[in-house]
């Protein structure tokens, strides 16, 4: 640990130091700020992808039950191509952001599949493309809530570590200046009176 300075060269540094976290701490704070708000719409985008993914399984249960007739080979009818992700940066976090998917359906034959068919390979490709979603949703909200975490830290051990150790140094530098020049004019007061004690004195 540093050895704390009592001068006047400490002080302006330590002044100069205080006014550098308070000119940086707002703006730090400001990013908190937009990374909370975009970790609200992240939760929000993942709770509403749950709830379609939860809405279309709804919709097979009541409209497709026949899916669950594994006599009916549907293995490899739907399956995921080519997926394009992009970057976002939100006030100097990179997250993923989905810009396409090729989601693919294999040829098969109308007269040896069921009519119901077609219905299921549309079903289960907006099934694919939600989880997808989901999945990529997820990854920006962990990532946002990790960077609302370090933003959040920082924010503290500016405000409440920095700031207070910068103004705690600064007021005792600030007695001891006082203390030293008050000393100093006693000193200087003690030796002016001693002078004159050893004076002697001429009488006329």
């Amino acid at each position: 640990m540093t050895k704390q300075l009592f001068s006047k060269a400490a002080l302006h540094q330590e002044a100069a130091l205080l006014k550098r976290y308070q000119q940086f701490l707002p703006s730090l704070e400001l990013k908190r700020q937009h990374l909370l708000a975009e970790t609200y719409k992240a939760a929000a985008r993942v709770k509403q992808t749950e709830s379609q993914i939860e809405a279309v399984r709804g919709l097979i249960r009541t409209q497709l039950p026949m899916l669950a007739d594994h006599r009916i080979d549907l293995d490899g009818l739907v399956s995921l191509g080519e997926v394009s992700i992009g970057d976002e940066n939100i006030v100097g976090v990179h997250i993923p952001v989905l810009i396409g998917a090729d989601i693919l359906a294999s040829p098969y034959s109308y007269f040896a599949k069921p009519h119901w068919v077609d219905t299921a390979v549309t079903v289960m490709k907006e099934m694919i493309e939600l989880r997808l979603m989901l999945k990529i949703n997820q990854r920006r909200l962990e990532i946002l809530q990790a960077a609302v975490k370090k933003v959040t830290q920082r924010v503290n051990f500016f405000d409440k570590i920095l700031i207070p150790r910068a103004k705690k140094n600064i007021n005792s530098i600030k007695i001891f200046l006082s203390d030293s020049e008050r000393a100093a004019v006693v000193r200087a007061k003690l030796t002016k009176q001693k002078r004159r004690d050893k004076t002697p004195h001429v009488y006329r």
